[in-house]
């Protein structure tokens, strides 16, 4: 590569999740997911705020697609909604919802977009929820049934398939802190649905295969964190941030990567569980064939061991009187000095920089994808109409800039998906911020590209990451 340039045939992409821009959630034999009751319960969202309408993606599933053509973009990663395909989470198929899914792909190859699926954005079925949810093992089976379901609707036109975005929080943050769905304040729950998580994504690793061409390629999204210690020198906030590394990242990484739970974990965690949940057999389950790995990443945690009764709890995640990091929770976050989006998260690409390297080694011979990175800044349309976000812009250079400087020293990364497409219901933090390089007024549903997007697409167009222009620094 040249300075500023990247691979021919490197994707460039988009990413959205289903129930975050779909809408129409009652429409053609969708049922609720854990995340309707939740958004619809009192005091878990703000405002209020529920995805029933969203950006109305449902039906305006060629307008968005069209906008992405013009925008350059050639890759697409969206989330197929389980409740719109199986409401229950079990027995045969909605054909109206696969027919959406149907309908989306074929819009995106006629645009020479590619699509890029993932089967599990968070959204299970309420049914399976109120049967135990994740944290039984049932659960790992429906979803390799429902993966069938959608390889079976989808298969000579797909080739690039997710099993699950981001399983630490499906486990950690619906079943520990309860600031997702299905907010539940359980330690033992959340271990055991990031077991059952891991087990899933092998069960239906499996399903996909059997179902699938040869040429379909078949990963996970994890959202790995670069784990700091606040004194490098101190040998208890060092401890601090491998008790944090293994609940963030060794977690899943361990079985997946290397068919075993470190054993670490193990013992960090022995107050509260034996892992009898772990059946015989299940980590190398786990340990499928990875065709590629998804990197997801948006800000480092910086750790110490705590002084006195004192535990901050910055750790980006929300707030709740329960600790997502069972065995751990007594761990402190500190807030990193320098810029913030509008989540209150440290801009730092070097972090992207060292998951990209330290993966393109530790999986070594799997291709990495930036199948999540991006950020919330205050977007306000100008006078004219138009959004001038020149924050995100100086953001994403500079996280491009961060997978350049991977690719030279050897990380073979072949994408990058920008989160997100358009501004959306932000889970728990309802519509008060927004991701999305393309603005939309929620009350006509009106898109408008910000300044970010014209300028990634002409990254994506060019296949180079030009010098950031002097006005792009403000």
């Amino acid at each position: 590569m040249s300075s500023g340039s990247f691979p021919p045939g490197f994707l460039w992409g988009s990413a959205t999740a289903a129930y975050q821009v779909e809408g129409a959630v009652a429409e053609d034999g969708r049922t609720p997911s854990i995340w309707d009751r939740f958004s619809h319960t009192p005091g878990r969202t703000e405002n209020g705020d529920t995805g029933d309408v969203a950006c109305d993606h449902y039906h305006r599933r060629a307008e968005d697609v069209a906008l992405m053509a013009e925008l350059g973009l050639t890759a697409y990663r969206f989330s197929v909604s389980w409740p719109r395909v199986q409401p229950t989470g079990r027995g045969p198929a909605v054909q109206r919802g696969l027919d959406f899914y149907r309908s989306l792909v074929d819009d995106l190859l006629d645009h020479g977009i590619t699509p890029a699926v993932t089967l599990y954005h968070w959204d299970l079925p309420q049914e399976l929820e109120d049967a135990g949810g994740w944290p039984e093992r049932d659960t790992a089976y429906r979803f390799a049934e429902y993966a069938d379901l959608v390889a079976g609707a989808l298969d000579d036109r797909v080739e690039l398939w997710t099993t699950l975005n981001e399983p630490w929080c499906s486990a950690f943050l619906g079943y520990g802190s309860g600031v997702h769905a299905p907010g539940r304040t359980d330690p033992v729950a959340a271990l055991r649905a990031a077991h059952h998580l891991n087990l899933a994504h092998g069960l239906g690793t499996q399903a996909l295969r059997a179902r699938l061409p040869a040429r379909a390629k078949i990963g996970i999204s994890l959202n790995p964190s670069v784990v700091r210690p606040l004194d490098p020198s101190s040998e208890a906030d060092v401890d601090a941030a491998r008790r944090i590394d293994a609940l963030a990242n060794r977690v899943f990484t361990g079985p997946l990567l290397h068919g075993a739970y470190p054993q670490d974990l193990v013992a960090d965690t022995a107050s509260l569980t034996d892992w009898s949940f772990v059946g015989r057999g299940d980590e190398k389950l786990a340990q499928q064939r990875l065709d590629w790995l998804g990197i997801n990443y948006y800000t480092p945690a910086v750790v110490s061991h705590p002084v006195g009764d004192d535990v901050p709890r910055t750790d980006g995640h929300g707030s709740s009187d329960h600790s997502p990091w069972p065995g751990a929770d007594r761990v402190a976050f500190h807030q990193p000095p320098g810029e913030r989006t509008e989540m209150g998260w440290s801009v730092d690409p070097s972090g992207l920089y060292e998951l990209l390297v330290q993966y393109g080694r530790e999986a070594r011979g799997v291709p990495l994808y930036v199948t999540e990175n991006g950020a919330a800044y205050d977007d306000k349309p100008g006078a004219d109409g138009t959004v001038d976000d020149q924050d995100r812009i100086a953001y994403l250079h500079a996280h491009l800039d961060a997978v350049r400087r991977a690719l030279e020293v050897g990380a073979d990364v072949r994408g990058y998906f920008l989160w997100s497409l358009m501004d959306n219901f932000e889970w728990a933090y309802g519509y008060g911020k927004r991701f999305g390089a393309v603005h939309v007024d929620f009350t006509t549903q009106r898109r408008t590209p910000k300044a970010s997007a014209r300028w990634y697409g002409k990254v994506a167009r060019e296949g180079v990451l030009p010098p950031l222009a002097p006005e792009d620094r403000a």
